[in-house]
């Protein structure tokens, strides 16, 4: 099985971040397609001419169909205080997306209780005192405009899963391409969603540390 060499955006001895295809997978699942840490994994053993098995924490997820930055820890000790970020809300982590629909405001803030139906992998948006919900909030910025499509920065302030998707869908701005979340339109695989920046505090230096991704084309707005 050949495994694809990875784009790197940022590397030392406790962090790997590369740029995440749309179309690939951030860890495992029943399909046993090759994952990003399959190609992680990889690439250290043969630059690092590592025998047996390599270290590769994950500290978060992108979906499959999401392109952009995707962090990896390289130690267990830069594994536990990422993680610890991302739990506690820390990290910044920019988007952009491009929708369908209008907005009123050129910039703002949604928020939602959301609540994930783990059988069927289907977030949805439920009043609040929905056993199991939880809070949501998504901000929001136009940042350009193209053949009556939106393209948005997005921030979300809480990491739930399929956040952005849903909270923009239910406002009748689905992504471009996301046919499970309201998109009419096929990408081949792919939604207009980009991971742009993460920005977290380095484990080891105690620094900030911001990685960026560049856009895809289909994210280039007028």
């Amino acid at each position: 099985m050949t495994i694809a060499q990875p784009d790197v955006l940022y590397e030392d001895n406790h962090l790997l971040a590369v740029c995440k295809p749309a179309g690939v997978l951030t860890m495992g699942d029943q399909t046993g397609d090759v994952t990003m840490v399959d190609i992680a994994r990889a690439y250290l053993r043969v630059k690092y001419n590592k025998p047996g098995n390599v270290f590769v924490g994950v500290v978060h997820r992108l979906d499959r169909p999401v392109s952009g930055v995707l962090l990896f820890a390289r130690t267990s000790k830069a594994a536990a205080r990422l993680s610890d970020q991302f739990r506690r809300g820390t990290v910044r982590k920019v988007y952009r997306a491009v929708v369908a629909g209008a907005v009123q405001k050129s910039e703002g803030e949604f928020t939602d209780w959301l609540l994930k139906d783990r059988q069927k992998n289907v977030v949805s948006c439920v009043h609040a005192e929905t056993p199991g919900a939880q809070k949501s909030v998504l901000r929001y910025r136009v940042v350009g405009r193209q053949h009556g499509r939106l393209h948005l920065e997005v921030e979300p302030v809480s990491g739930r899963s399929h956040q952005i998707r849903v909270q923009l869908s239910s406002r009748g701005l689905p992504i471009v391409g996301d046919t499970k979340y309201g998109s009419t339109s096929r990408t081949g695989g792919r939604i207009t969603l980009h991971a742009e920046t993460l920005q977290f505090d380095h484990p080891t230096r105690r620094e900030l540390q911001s990685v960026t991704a560049g856009l895809p084309n289909e994210f280039q707005a007028e």
